[in-house]
């Protein structure tokens, strides 16, 4: 589901990015891919980045980066158990990835 925050399906870079959300519309569930942000742990962050870029959610208590230039799509079957919800976050989730698009 959209919003929805998965451990990362890619042991090897689960160090780094322990997470990525789930930000596909829900419209779209039919397709066999999902689009996903990698949530990264803040301490490998620069502090160059405008937070409004990159803004950071609190995740199974660890403070994870969100790091929308990185998104990506992965097949759905890949995306096993959600952990917690990043919905209450869509606004500050979206204006991110707007950023990206447009520069916004």
């Amino acid at each position: 589901m959209q919003f929805d925050v998965y451990q990362n399906p890619s042991p090897r870079m689960r160090d780094q990015y322990p997470f990525v959300v789930d930000i596909q519309s829900d419209l779209l569930g039919s397709l066999a891919t999902r689009m996903v942000v990698p949530l990264a742990v803040t301490q490998l962050a620069s502090d160059d980045v405008p937070r409004s870029l990159c803004p950071v959610f609190p995740v199974q208590g660890l403070q994870l980066m969100l790091l929308p230039f990185e998104a990506a799509p992965i097949p759905k079957r890949m995306l096993k158990t959600d952990v917690q919800s990043l919905k209450r976050f869509a606004s500050e989730i979206v204006a991110a990835m707007d950023a990206v698009m447009s520069g916004v």
